[in-house]
């Protein structure tokens, strides 16, 4: 990045358009039972729109990252941008349920480049210390999106229909698409070209696949129970649908505190940071899976888990891009698109372990399901910190370097 342009500008103009993202990714959570009620689905069916979209970005994020490594980054900003709008209109008009899909792997194409993108130009357009900080603000824009725009998404569904919902995203995707032209630089530089042996390089290096398998599962974990949040709220904790809109709006504010906390916390030890916030996540959802039934406790609980729910997404997208820089260097893009796939490998997994939980077993075991995904993440980081300490000066090194 040239020095005409102030990196928090070019931070503000990706949050902007994270947020339109991230209102999309979760969107479908909010207008489930509307979901159900108007194609004739099941819980789990409808829980599709959540696991679909997730695959989509899996497969999008190296594959588009592969097509378009060599696009300048501004004009594929704008392409990005477009896809996305085009996505949420088809789900919008959607006449059946195959199509709404559709619309939602469209849109999930544009969501999987755009965070592999902008991932690097975040911590690229930062001092080395402040990395883990820039992602943050980046992927503030998911955060304001669960605090605002997903309840007001789900409001407008409720009160307009669940297509309106969609078309208010493509209004905020345009909003996004307007903020990238002006506000992110045309001359960014290219990043090395990504190549399919650079998918390899970084899937056969072994801290490189712990740390993977360790954003697919740790994070994933909440979408076991996040993804059905909405009907575990109005059926087992007994809150009304409105009331539900709400719960969503605090649950998002918990989720930027948790968002903030762990960027600070994850700039200068990393996998340590990590290993204490998964450890919270799971603690938090064993006790989900005790008060899951109550009213006020039920609730406050979910609150908490707001707040573990994506404390570890900047220390993970950091974490990855110091490892690539380290042990293959000229796969850095490829590196993070591959775990812009993890994350989402990690919705997929946990939504659909989350569909088939509820569908034979209930909502209740939804946490415990969970819990056990957080639960191997952390013997994986072990392993992660077991493979660091032969480097000297370990810990710093390894995850400062």
């Amino acid at each position: 990045m040239t020095k005409q342009f102030n990196p928090s500008w070019t931070l503000f103009a990706l949050a902007i358009s994270a947020f339109a993202i991230g209102a999309t990714e979760f969107i479908s959570v909010g207008l489930m039972p509307l979901l159900v009620s108007s194609f004739h689905i099941n819980l789990a069916q409808a829980g599709l729109t959540v696991s679909i979209y997730a695959i989509g970005i899996m497969i999008g994020a190296p594959v588009m990252t592969l097509l378009t490594g060599r696009l300048n980054r501004h004009r594929l900003m704008m392409l990005i941008m477009i896809l996305f709008i085009i996505g949420n209109l088809l789900a919008a008009s959607a006449p059946t349920f195959g199509i709404l899909l559709a619309g939602r792997v469209v849109a999930a194409l544009a969501h999987g480049i755009f965070m592999t993108v902008a991932s690097v130009i975040a911590a690229d357009v930062v001092a080395p210390a402040k990395r883990a900080s820039a992602i943050a603000i980046m992927f503030t824009g998911l955060t304001v999106a669960t605090v605002t725009g997903v309840p007001l998404g789900t409001m407008i569904g409720q009160l307009g229909g669940w297509r309106w919902s969609f078309i208010f995203i493509s209004l905020i995707g345009v909003i996004g698409l307007l903020a990238d032209y002006w506000l992110i630089p045309r001359n960014l530089p290219l990043p090395s070209k990504a190549t399919v042996r650079g998918i390899i390089r970084v899937l056969t290096n072994p801290q490189l696949l712990f740390a993977l398998l360790v954003t697919a599962l740790g994070y994933g974990g909440t979408f076991v129970v996040y993804t059905y949040l909405s009907p575990l709220l109005e059926q087992q904790m007994h809150w009304s649908a409105s009331a539900v809109v709400l719960i969503l709006v605090v649950y998002g504010l918990m989720v930027a505190l948790g968002n903030t906390l762990g960027g600070r916390w994850a700039n200068a030890r990393p996998l340590i940071a990590l290993f204490k916030m998964f450890s919270g996540l799971l603690v938090t959802l064993l006790i989900l899976s005790i008060t899951g039934h109550s009213h006020w406790l039920g609730l406050l609980t979910v609150l908490l888990m707001g707040i573990f729910a994506f404390m570890n997404v900047p220390g993970l997208q950091l974490y990855i891009v110091q490892l690539a820089e380290q042990n293959t260097p000229h796969d850095i893009t490829m590196a993070s698109a591959l775990n812009i796939s993890a994350f989402n490998v990690g919705i997929a997994l946990g939504s659909g372990i989350g569909g088939q939980v509820t569908t034979n077993l209930g909502l209740g075991w939804t946490p415990i399901f969970g819990a056990g995904m957080v639960a191997v993440s952390l013997v994986l980081l072990l392993g992660l910190i077991w493979l660091a300490r032969p480097a000297k000066d370990a810990d710093q090194n390894c995850v400062q370097n």
